[in-house]
């Protein structure tokens, strides 16, 4: 190990970090957990050939490789431990190109979301993927986990939004993928294979980005209370079975909207409740939120609509506030499921049995568009304890039995992978696993996560 840091040293020089605060930071993700101990080292690249030279010094000596951008990630995907390299790309922030004829964006992996919107409404345009991290999370990190976000029941996720990519070998290599047109079939589609990929299959350097124009006319926000969270889920199965297309529709239930509001100072809602937030946007989203309105009454909601941006923002604060909230009522594991959008309130009712059997609180929120749950279950203590690890494996087998998945939008990383050969079976995985040999024969990038539980 010794050797394979004085390689780093002398190739890449004072990116090569190795001060006891970097390695200790690269153990860990959001999620809590944290690996066995400290990476060898942490490689702040600036550069594609920094990448290229870091994974050259890899395969030379097969040193795992752990990529990661700003350490946003919610499954243990990111975190480097004992004998690994730390592969930082997130001080690779540029803005390469911005092509507001072609709709298009040519970015490096460490630009925050944010930050690259920002700079895209000086042209009127905007990436649509909108994850809660936002304001935190690289666009690298996001095509790597496949992220989704609050906008995705209108515009999609992030799969939707990535024209092509550009993926540094397990060797040095790099490799191009897709393209730069709105159509392009040819050959095998590896970006769309490298999106979600976790650092499995290479290190993403650059992104060509599918951008939209921002829409016009205003935003209206509907906020809807419910006598129950099943009630609610319901409401937003109703909604999408109207036709109507909000851009946003978010359920929060009773305990996660409490938690919230005890955090932000907001007066607690007048009786325990469940809400659905809402907006439609465009051309016809006053038209749109009342035909919402009324579908969500019938469904037996209480419903407030505003065309007010600043009220929309502040009901839309509350559930981007949900993370910090949890975390104030004790450790958290925070979890990701999605089942079909009308087979939400049955598992909202399953989870109720859960905490009820196995003795633990799930205040769960969900981008109730797409059907994507996240249930945080609540725990006092550092590690994760053998009752709630139950309950867990009760919430996934139950998903996945109600016509779901493991992960709509966070990823397998390594919290999730003792579940992912039951999803896929048994075929699917292993082939999946010959694919990843494909493009990292030594298994350097990444491993422990994902397949190798």
């Amino acid at each position: 190990m010794t050797d394979v840091l004085a390689l780093l040293q002398s190739e890449l020089g004072d990116i090569v970090d190795t001060t006891s605060g970097a390695l200790e930071a690269a153990r860990a993700d959001r999620s809590g957990h944290r690996s066995a101990g400290c990476p060898l080292a942490v490689v702040h690249a600036r550069t594609v050939d920094e990448v290229q030279r870091t994974m050259r010094i890899a395969s030379q000596t097969e040193t795992p490789v752990v990529t990661r951008g700003a350490g946003t990630g919610l499954a243990g995907g990111a975190n480097a431990g004992p004998g690994e390299i730390a592969l930082s790309t997130a001080a690779m922030t540029g803005i390469l190109e911005v092509r507001p004829d072609d709709l298009i964006a040519v970015v490096e992996p460490g630009i925050l979301n944010a930050d690259l919107n920002a700079h895209l409404a000086q042209h009127d345009l905007w990436w649509a993927p909108d994850p809660a991290s936002r304001e935190i999370s690289t666009v690298g990190g996001n095509i790597a986990t496949g992220a989704g976000g609050l906008l995705c029941a209108k515009y999609g996720v992030v799969r939707d939004a990535v024209l092509g990519v550009d993926l540094v070998l397990a060797d040095g290599r790099m490799l191009r993928l897709g393209h730069r047109t709105v159509k392009g079939v040819t050959g095998l589609d590896l970006t769309s294979l490298a999106i979600g990929s976790e650092g499995r299959l290479g290190v993403i350097v650059g992104a060509t980005l599918k951008l939209r124009r921002r829409p016009a006319g205003v935003v209206c926000t509907l906020a809807a209370s419910f006598p129950t969270v099943s009630a609610a889920a319901a409401g937003a199965a109703a909604v999408t079975a109207a036709g109507v297309q909000p851009s946003v529709m978010e359920l929060m239930d009773a305990t996660a909207l409490a938690a919230v509001h005890d955090l932000l100072g907001m007066p607690l809602p007048a009786a325990r409740s469940a809400q659905l937030t809402i907006q439609t946007d465009g051309s016809a989203a006053r038209e749109e939120a009342a035909a919402i309105a009324h579908v969500l009454e019938a469904s037996g909601g209480t419903v407030a609509v505003t065309d007010d941006p600043d009220a929309g923002e502040e009901l839309l604060r509350v559930r981007r506030s949900m993370h910090p909230a949890m975390a104030a009522l004790g450790t958290t594991l925070i979890e990701d499921v999605a089942v079909p959008r009308s087979a939400m309130a049955a598992m909202f009712d399953e989870i109720e049995r859960i905490e009820q059997q196995h003795g633990v609180s799930i205040p769960t929120v969900a981008h109730a568009g797409d059907g994507n749950l996240h249930p945080n279950f609540i725990f006092d203590g550092e590690d994760v304890p053998d009752h709630v690890w139950a309950a867990a494996d009760d919430l996934f087998r139950t998903a996945v039995r109600l016509g779901g998945t493991l992960t709509g939008e966070h990823g397998i990383g390594i919290l999730k992978s003792r579940w992912l050969a039951e999803e896929l079976g048994a075929d699917q995985w292993q082939l999946q696993r010959d694919i990843v040999r494909v493009f990292d024969p030594q298994g350097i990038l990444n491993p422990g996560k994902v397949f190798d539980a």
